[in-house]
C-alpha cells in the first residue's frame, strides 16, 4: 500500500544524510565494509518499510552491519526517524528498487536476507513481480555467501505457499517452517514488524520459514 506523498519529507529526510543514502548506486558496491568502517557480517533487509524490525534487530545485534532497503522515502522516513532515535550506528538506510539489487552488492557479499510481509501480487500474471520468484532468488544467490539464509515472513499464505514451491526449485534447503510463528517454538525472540503487529492483532496467522543458500 503507497502512503500519500508528503512534501516535507523531501527536505526532511536529508537531516539523516549520514546514513540514508537516497541515491544508491555502484559506488559502494564491494565496499560496504568500508562505509559502516568497520569489518563484520552485512544483513540486509528487502523492503524496510518504516523501519521497526530492522532498527530493533540492529539495536540488538550490534555486532552486525545492517542495510535496510525500500523504495519509497515517504517511507523510509519514519525508518530514518527510528533509528536516530536509537542512535544506531550499524545500520544505512537505502531508497532503492530491489530489481537491480546486483548493481549495489557485490558477489558473496551478504552474510544474510530478510524479507517481511512483501508484496504478495496475487494476479497470476504478476508472479514475477514476487520478491521470492525464483528469478529473484537467482540474484539473491549471487550476493549471499554460501551458506548463508533468507528469514522469510508473510500474514498471506498464497505468497507463503508459492515461496515454498519456488525455493524448491531454485534448489534451496528450507527449514523452521511454520504457519503460526507466534504458536511456535520460533516465536522465541521473534522481532515484528509494523505490520505484523496489526495482522497478529487482528488473529491473523503468520507464516515464517528460513531458507538457506548452498
Amino acid at each position: 500500500m503507497r502512503l500519500r506523498k508528503k512534501p516535507w519529507i523531501a527536505e526532511a529526510i536529508n537531516q539523516y544524510s549520514h546514513f540514508v543514502h537516497q541515491n544508491a548506486d555502484s559506488s559502494a558496491k564491494g565496499k560496504w565494509q568500508e562505509v559502516f568502517g568497520r569489518r563484520a557480517p552485512l544483513h540486509v533487509e528487502l523492503g524496510t518499510g518504516k523501519g521497526g524490525f530492522i532498527t530493533e534487530t540492529a539495536a540488538l545485534t550490534t555486532n552486525s552491519n545492517f542495510i535496510g532497503i525500500e523504495a519509497q522515502v515517504d517511507v523510509l522516513f519514519y525508518a530514518a526517524q527510528k533509528a536516530a532515535a536509537k542512535e544506531l550506528h550499524n545500520i544505512r538506510l537505502l531508497v532503492f528498487d530491489i530489481n537491480n539489487i546486483l548493481d549495489i552488492f557485490a558477489e558473496h557479499e551478504i552474510d544474510q536476507l530478510y524479507i517481511n510481509f512483501c508484496d504478495p501480487w496475487p494476479k497470476a500474471r504478476h508472479a514475477k513481480r514476487r520478491l521470492t520468484h525464483v528469478n529473484f532468488l537467482n540474484k539473491y544467490r549471487q550476493i549471499l555467501k554460501s551458506g548463508s539464509r533468507l528469514i522469510f515472513k508473510t500474514d498471506n499464505k498464497p505468497l507463503f505457499d508459492f515461496s515454498l514451491e519456488q525455493f524448491c526449485e531454485a534448489g534451496l534447503i528450507v527449514e523452521n517452517v511454520t504457519y503460526d510463528l507466534h504458536n511456535s517454538e520460533f516465536a522465541v525472540g521473534n522481532i515484528m514488524t509494523e505490520y505484523e503487529q496489526k495482522f497478529s492483532g487482528l488473529g491473523m496467522k503468520i507464516n515464517r520459514c528460513e531458507v538457506v543458500f548452498p
